[in-house]
């Protein structure tokens, strides 16, 4: 018998929010807890992010690098963007990321797997797409200079060089170690990655027009 996460929630007698930010905020909730005490909740409401795994036809993962300043790190990560547009089908966003973030298209898309980033403490969802058939993309190449994707590094890098990176902790961006994780249990399971959803599945925790 399979499991699989289900809807629920609990009753809330109040909401606050203490911080409103450009693209986030932070809600505090008061929640009846199952006892009848009451406890508050607070998190960072999140419009939800796509991220994209392109992988080549030798095998290797289009990564980024850049500047992480809450972890005062530079991680390597999957190209991935905000659903900042309201009711922007994810799949759009996720070509229009892996565009401006890498200069690349992709022949090919199905959807990988979708996660929580942090869910006891923000409802940021993320979907993350796998992108087939890549190319460069038309045209001239999308810069923003005054962003902090400036200094973005591209690579393309072996599928497992990253997994022996990621199981030896040198890896660490959340969407990178779901993202190649996953691509390698689909490799290997019945189907391959021919199995996988298609691109604009039904999204529940980010539901949108198709």
């Amino acid at each position: 018998m399979g499991i699989k996460d289900t809807a629920e929630s609990w009753e809330t007698l109040s909401t606050g929010r203490p911080f409103q930010g450009a693209k986030t905020a932070v809600d505090s909730d008061e929640v009846r807890m199952p006892d009848g005490s009451v406890a508050r909740r607070d998190y960072q409401v999140h419009p939800g992010s796509v991220c994209v795994l392109a992988l080549d036809g030798e095998g290797r993962v289009l990564v980024i690098n850049q500047y992480r300043h809450p972890v005062r790190r530079r991680l390597w990560e999957l190209p991935a963007g905000l659903l900042d547009v309201p009711g922007e089908n994810p799949l759009h966003a996720a070509q229009r990321e892996l565009y401006e973030e890498a200069h690349v298209k992709a022949g090919e898309w199905r959807v990988l797997t979708d996660f929580y980033a942090s869910p006891g403490g923000s409802d940021e969802a993320v979907r993350i797409f796998l992108a087939r058939d890549v190319s460069d993309a038309d045209g001239e190449r999308y810069q923003d200079v005054s962003s902090e994707e400036a200094d973005m590094r591209v690579e393309w890098v072996e599928r497992e060089a990253l997994v022996r990176g990621v199981l030896a902790g040198d890896l660490s961006n959340p969407a990178l170690v779901t993202g190649v994780l996953a691509v390698t249990a689909a490799l290997a399971s019945e189907g391959g990655l021919d199995a996988l959803r298609p691109a604009e599945s039904p999204w529940p925790a980010r539901p949108y027009e198709a």
